[in-house]
């Protein structure tokens, strides 16, 4: 049976490149993450636009994830959210930027978290050797003292950490899920399985599954076609199943990674894929994945199904 039930997006962005904040997507920043040409991604991505994208799928709210604004004004893009038009319930809650070895962590977490929308904070740590991979600035943050110091603070807050990876740091991730019990963490974007070769595929599945035992850690499913710019379908079942093997389906979410995954993929056919990827779970099990998680997870009310998204 396929799904048709209600929607939850746990993982978007929206900016608005007029106001001059988004540096990474700027044409003398060059690639980033691995992901490709970015030439797509430089025009204004905003609420009209992703509902646009998703009118034919029955999308009732929505996670928006920070998108790289300018890290010295982090507060900037939770209160520009805050002015957005948040009809069908998109936007409505935030994943906000803090750098958290910055030593201002404090006082921006504790900013952050008055706005009630506000339920995670990420911090890029994906790096890699190859600059065109990178994201984050140093390869060392897990073990930094005062990165730590500012994770810390998430917990009283109730704010979970979105963790964003490369496969090979998904040890050290291991580390900070020891040392960080009480922590709830979010894997984003299924560990970033950005090697395809087989071996680099066998090194994200076994590293994935040592990770997935850990009861304070779960997954988001999302952007599949990152690192898998020739996908089939069969190839995103392969990722998907794995992660569901690896987290089970109470501790997984689908989101889209919209508009970066649309480099390579429309919304349709992400949510098509998971929908046909999945088709043989429970209906319970389908629900738990493309809504319930998600909406207690990021602390949704039960009004989150009564709208279906309109244009």
């Amino acid at each position: 049976m396929r799904y048709d039930g209600p929607i939850i997006d746990a993982h978007h962005h929206l900016w608005d490149l007029s106001l001059g904040r988004h540096h990474w997507l700027a044409v003398s920043a060059g690639q980033r993450g691995g992901l490709g040409d970015l030439a797509s991604l430089r025009r204004n991505y905003l609420p009209e636009d992703y509902r646009r994208d998703a009118v034919r799928q029955n999308v009732v709210g929505s996670v928006h994830v920070e998108a790289g604004w300018a890290s010295d004004d982090c507060l900037g893009e939770t209160r520009w959210l805050e002015t957005l038009d948040k009809t069908n319930r998109i936007a409505d809650r935030y994943v906000v930027h803090v750098p958290l070895a910055s030593a201002q962590a404090p006082a921006l977490i504790e900013a952050q978290a008055r706005f009630s929308r506000v339920v995670g904070v990420r911090d890029i740590l994906s790096w890699s050797e190859d600059p065109a991979r990178r994201f984050a600035a140093r390869g060392d943050f897990i073990d930094d003292p005062q990165w730590r110091s500012g994770l810390a603070r998430l917990k009283s807050h109730e704010l979970a950490f979105e963790l964003m990876v490369f496969p090979d740091q998904l040890a050290q991730a291991e580390k900070l899920e020891r040392d960080f019990p009480n922590q709830l963490l979010v894997l984003n974007h299924c560990g970033s399985p950005i090697d395809r070769d087989p071996e680099g595929m066998l090194r994200w599945r076994k590293a994935l599954a040592s990770l997935g035992r850990a009861p304070n850690v779960s997954i988001k499913i999302s952007d599949l076609v990152a690192y898998d710019h020739h996908w089939t379908l069969e190839s995103l079942a392969e990722v998907v199943l794995h992660c569901l093997e690896c987290f089970g389906v109470a501790r997984a979410m689908f989101a889209s990674d919209f508009p970066v995954a649309r480099l390579h993929a429309s919304f349709d056919e992400v949510y098509e894929a998971f929908k046909t990827i999945v088709s043989q779970l429970s209906a319970d099990e389908q629900t738990a994945l493309f809504f319930a998680n998600a909406a207690r997870f990021y602390r949704f009310d039960a009004s989150s199904s009564s709208t279906r998204l309109s244009t």
